[in-house]
């Protein structure tokens, strides 16, 4: 494994720094490196290490906002799912969503019903499906642990799944194949002037210590809930831009309580929405939508919410019965929502995203959310187009992105009939004997066409198709492939964000934790205290996780 240097970065200038490998940055690079701009992506953490692996990890129009009054969202996000779709099937796939409607309900049946058919509309009736309306006793059928008492009825409709970590990644390194540089583990801090303009940043590596200085014509500020941190890097006082939120989300076995659709459900306390998603082996609850103050890097689950989205889940399902006691993971981030005069509640704050040009040359884009961020990727890059051209400094050989056609790294060469289930027996042929189909499903689900690339790793050195854990379909060789393919770079990286066994296992990886450590660190020559941190900071990582259990 070649050693990253970025000592070299101080050898070269970039026509865009962007601050922030999350999605939004992710989408300004690809789409940016696509169109020939020299890019480079620098991230204090892991890609997506921040909100954009802490979603509902979900594609989706967003019905509520319909109600909110943001058709435009709405119809640039119902747009974006179906190209999403297109060039990412296997990250981005159909989810029948249910919709059950009581009579305490605000709004009746009736009145969800004709949103519905906005809703499709707005998709030009191109979801995956039209949605349907089931009746009480048809909704029993279909969802049987559903709460019956009060319930009218439930509009059937489809968005789409999606694992949001890895949709992060293939976006960028989609953007690292077409010339950008990626810095991972890589903090700002401090921004560089010329001449009273932004023109580039003072970088530290966080695994290695090393400093250097970068120069840019235009620095892109794209760090989510880091918004307002990374713009007083400039030495400037700057206002506040942001409303940050907490959402936490928890994670049970479908041996203990399993949905066949997402389950949009509204708390009976609040009102918030609420998904119960099924998420193969297990299920996910979440999520809540408070104020948020403090470091976004600390953030984590409370006993008070996970209580609250518990009890909400035994009043739409009474017979699961859940407890403290079934959770086995959860998740927690912030969503960067712009501020806004006069939004008293925190669900109410607009999902709309801004990008606006200081005084000092920077562009910074904070809001949205992860269905557009493609959009908000081409749109940022435009305005920094306008800045080069403005600056003389725009190449000659500026060409088209076409981000909407093209495909990420996992759709390429996809099986022209069969989809996923094709790749499976694929991935199970080259495999030779040494991945089952539970695994090659696995592989084939996170990896897409990649996945073929391990099975011959695996078909080559055996010792790749070993179990991470004893029991589970996760195999040494995703780790091998996540160092050398996909910018991982610690434990952590590979424990909770390539392999998701942080959220899945049982006992959250710890099983795994000092197997995983040992072969990183034969592939990045790490020495024994290296591997001793990287081992001890994944398991502060999930003692994070659990801190909701100590109250």
């Amino acid at each position: 494994m070649e050693r990253r240097d970025n000592t070299a970065l101080q050898d070269t200038h970039f026509d865009l720094l962007i601050i922030g490998g999350g999605i939004t940055g992710a989408g300004a690079a690809r789409d940016a490196a696509r169109r020939g701009l020299s890019v480079l992506v620098v991230d204090q953490g892991d890609v997506a290490s921040g909100t954009s692996s802490r979603s509902s990890k979900l594609v989706h129009g967003g019905l509520r906002y319909l109600e909110q009054g943001e058709v435009a969202l709405v119809f640039e996000a119902v747009a974006e799912r179906r190209v999403l779709q297109t060039i990412a099937p296997h990250l981005v796939q159909p989810m029948p969503f249910l919709f059950p409607i009581y009579d305490d309900y605000r709004m009746g049946l009736f009145t969800i019903n004709i949103g519905m058919w906005i809703y499709d509309a707005l998709s030009l009736f191109r979801s995956p499906k039209i949605h349907k309306k089931l009746s009480q006793k048809k909704v029993a059928i279909v969802e049987p642990g559903l709460l019956s008492e009060g319930l009218q009825g439930a509009p059937l409709y489809y968005d789409c799944a999606t694992d949001d970590a890895r949709l992060t990644l293939e976006t960028i390194l989609d953007a690292e194949c077409s010339g950008a540089q990626i810095r991972t583990h890589t903090r700002v801090t401090k921004l560089l002037r010329k001449d009273g303009r932004v023109s580039g940043a003072k970088l530290e590596d966080q695994l290695t210590g090393e400093a250097a200085e970068v120069s840019a014509s235009v620095v892109i500020n794209a760090t989510g809930p880091w918004t307002d941190w990374t713009r007083r890097l400039s030495g400037e006082e700057v206002r506040p831009s942001l409303r940050p939120t907490k959402g936490i989300h928890i994670v049970v076995n479908a041996s203990r309580f399993s949905v066949n659709h997402a389950v949009v459900c509204l708390h009976p306390d609040d009102g918030r929405v609420l998904f119960a998603v099924p998420w193969g082996e297990q299920t996910y609850v979440g999520t809540t939508d408070t104020d948020f103050e403090g470091d976004p890097n600390e953030v984590c689950a409370d006993h008070s919410d996970v209580k609250y989205i518990i009890e909400a889940t035994n009043t739409f399902f009474p017979d699961a019965g859940l407890s403290l006691d079934d959770v086995v993971s959860t998740w927690a981030g912030v969503r960067p929502l712009i501020s806004e005069d006069g939004a008293e509640d925190e669900s109410s704050v607009s999902r709309e995203h801004e990008i606006y040009l200081s005084d000092d040359g920077m562009i910074t884009i904070a809001g949205g959310k992860l269905t557009t961020y493609r959009r908000m990727g081409a749109e940022v890059v435009r305005k920094a187009v306008a800045v080069l051209k403005e600056l003389e400094l725009l190449p000659d050989t500026l060409r088209s992105s076409d981000t909407q056609k093209n495909p990420l790294p996992g759709a390429v060469s996809w099986p022209a009939s069969g989809g996923l289930d094709t790749l499976v027996q694929q991935v199970v042929e080259i495999g030779e004997g040494q991945i089952d189909e539970r695994t090659a499903k696995l592989l084939s689900d996170t990896y897409g066409t990649r996945s073929l690339h391990i099975a011959e790793q695996v078909s080559a050195a055996h010792a790749l198709g070993e179990p991470l854990i004893e029991g589970r379909p996760e195999i040494a060789g995703q780790v091998e492939f996540a160092v050398n393919s996909e910018l991982a770079r610690t434990v952590s990286d590979v424990m909770i964000r390539r392999t998701q066994l942080f959220y899945r296992d049982a006992d959250q990886g710890l099983g795994a934790v000092d197997k995983v450590a040992a072969q990183m660190a034969g592939m990045l020559n790490w020495t024994p205290e290296q591997t001793q941190k990287n081992v001890s900071e994944y398991r502060a990582e999930v003692e994070r996780s659990r801190c909701w259990r100590t109250g």
